[in-house]
């Protein structure tokens, strides 16, 4: 079929042969995840991906930027007379985690996995951006986005900062995660507030230390403490609208070395999250006032450092509408959930959703013990990508790009 008869050709049929066509490349791009898990590498240390990621782009006729953020890599490629631009973003950083899959090809370094599925997110751009450059029908602009260092270092934050949409505008931008839970290659979308806000909080309490024989003597930072992790949860429970979400774990209290000794200090660390971003102002004003209350009144002094991590995760509606329409054009309204919950993690391609409008969507990677490793929650020692969402997730990219960047006439 030329480009003519792709045109005119019933919106089907295009369909069909485009999830065919990436069918029949995935074993390829399969190849190309596994290698990736293989050689996991953390945050901003992705210089074998981000070179295997730029060399196949290269090839295939991509202008390439490196040095975004470091280790990320863009892709621009234009075709036709149109104005228009998309961008598509995958990430390309692991995690800090043991492998215990046994697959035959599983992370080689200790101590270093793709447990969060990021190999296959990059692996299903690639897969796309093959696609796209030889058998794409589109008019615009295409910048495909590898970042680096998304678990917890902020790396969009830092592709931003170093200019990727002054030097790659977009008129939208997309990403995808798997979700584990979600049959495999079923599609969630949702608009609105979508994921949750990450911030991190490190109380120093100081206190005055002494004999645990005679406590009347000292000023005790491990009773205040914990008073604290008790008050702590009245913020959620009293200030909170109960119709919004807010979390407030308290997830290290560290104080002392020895049972007769009424330590010095006591410290605690928090992970705060809310979806609404008048929440995440409630939850710092609060957490702030409560700690020093009852640090005085326990006869201590605090010490906050409060640190603003990812930002509420918001999909713009009418790009999430189109994405849903996209979604259900290529698998089917049945394959498809309109209107997915909201999901409590945090992600910093939320950094980009303030700047661009956009949509970051799901696909499923599988549920119950018939998907093996898939099923397997992210984050865990046991988790693997799903294969089978490499051509599924290509095709989708591939169908966005052409609906977003249409041939005129």
């Amino acid at each position: 079929m030329d480009k003519a008869d792709t045109v005119n050709a019933p919106r089907e049929t295009l369909v069909h042969d485009k999830l065919q066509a990436h069918h029949a490349q995935a074993d390829e791009f399969i190849a190309v995840r596994r290698d990736i898990h293989r050689h996991p590498e953390m945050g901003y240390k992705e210089y074998r991906t981000s070179d295997l990621v730029a060399e196949q782009l290269s090839a295939w006729g991509y202008q390439v930027t490196r040095g975004l953020g470091g280790t990320g890599v863009v892709g621009q490629l234009k075709k036709g007379m149109g104005t228009e631009s998309i961008g598509i973003r995958a990430d390309m950083d692991a995690l800090p985690i043991e492998e215990a899959t046994g697959l035959p090809y599983a992370s080689c370094k200790v101590g270093i996995m793709h447990a969060c599925g990021h190999d296959g997110h990059t692996a299903m751009l690639l897969a796309a951006a093959k696609h796209i450059a030889q058998q794409g029908v589109f008019s615009g602009t295409v910048n495909l986005i590898f970042q680096p260092a998304e678990e917890g270092l902020g790396g969009a934050k830092k592709m931003m900062e170093d200019g990727l949409f002054q030097q790659f505008p977009c008129q939208a931008i997309f990403a995808m995660h798997n979700m584990p839970g979600q049959p495999q290659g079923h599609l969630v979308l949702r608009d609105g507030s979508a994921m949750a806000s990450s911030d991190y909080v490190t109380i120093t309490l100081h206190g005055k230390g002494g004999h645990g024989a005679m406590p009347h003597l000292a000023a005790d930072p491990v009773v205040a403490g914990s008073a604290i992790v008790l008050g702590l949860q009245s913020i959620v429970a009293r200030n909170v609208d109960p119709q919004h979400m807010a979390i407030i774990t308290v997830g290290a209290l560290q104080a002392g070395v020895a049972n007769n000794v009424i330590p010095q200090t006591a410290t605690l660390r928090l992970s705060v999250r809310s979806l609404d971003r008048d929440v995440r102002v409630l939850l710092e004003q609060r957490i702030t006032e409560l700690v020093h209350a009852q640090a005085q009144s326990y006869g201590v002094t605090a010490d906050i450092d409060y640190q603003r991590g990812y930002p509420v995760l918001v999909n713009h509606p009418a790009e999430t509408d189109f994405a849903r329409t996209v979604a259900e054009e290529l698998v089917g309204p049945a394959r498809v959930v309109r209107q997915g919950p909201a999901l409590t993690g945090s992600e910093d391609f939320a950094f980009m959703l303030e700047a661009v409008p956009g949509s970051y969507v799901l696909i499923g990677n599988g549920q119950g013990p018939g998907e093996g490793h898939g099923a397997c929650m992210v984050h865990n020692p046991g988790y693997d990508f799903n294969d089978k969402n490499v051509a599924v997730g290509a095709a989708f990219w591939s169908l966005l790009v052409e609906r977003f960047l249409p041939v005129q006439g």
